[in-house]
């Protein structure tokens, strides 16, 4: 089996590929050692890593956070313990939560009149900005609208990345407000 790996824009965020099919639907992620125990055999075991801080799981793909430590470090077992989980075909989430995909916490909100503009945003962010998102190794979601701003949440890779301030301002309120004109700005909700 060979593990790729890819930077991505931020630099205590690293992607691992291993040629597999890593989540059939949506996206997990796991904040802290606690919460990969009871949903995570493989996420469980990355954060067994010291200086992994955490994990967040695509459908091709495995992000890895750290803390200060160094990746040159941290890599080899990073690499040996996904090596070790796909080459045990022991399973990647547990088995109560294997058909539930990971969504962020709390409901979307928005007023009924904007609905219209609400389905083109969220079909542009479907389309255009979660796919290149997954290939630096994170995950955006639609959280709401009001007064003319779209509240996102990032994940993976895009959460606490120094370049996320710029991917939402430049990039994906540009993107936005060039189809949908009554978009007035872009921001990050918390999740």
């Amino acid at each position: 089996m060979f593990i790729q790996t890819e930077t991505t824009p931020n630099p205590a965020t690293l992607k691992f590929l291993p040629g597999r099919v890593v989540l059939e639907e949506g996206v997990a992620e796991f904040r802290d050692k606690e919460d990969a125990a009871e949903r995570s055999p493989l996420a469980s075991k990355l954060f067994t890593i010291p200086g992994v801080t955490g994990v967040f799981f695509g459908y091709d793909f495995i992000t890895v956070t750290k803390d200060n430590s160094e990746w040159q470090h941290l890599k080899p077992a990073i690499l040996g313990t996904i090596m070790e989980h796909f080459m045990s075909n022991s399973p990647i989430m547990a088995a109560h939560v294997n058909d539930v995909p990971d969504v962020p916490v709390g409901e979307e909100f928005f007023s009924d009149e904007d609905k219209d503009l609400v389905d083109t945003i969220k079909e542009l962010i479907e389309t255009r900005v979660r796919p290149a998102v997954a290939n630096d190794g994170g995950d955006i979601t639609f959280r709401g609208f009001e007064r003319g701003v779209v509240y996102l949440n990032m994940r993976g890779a895009c959460s606490g990345c120094p370049a996320s301030t710029a991917t939402l301002k430049h990039g994906i309120e540009n993107l936005l407000r060039h189809f949908v004109p009554e978009v007035l700005g872009v921001e990050e909700y918390p999740s």
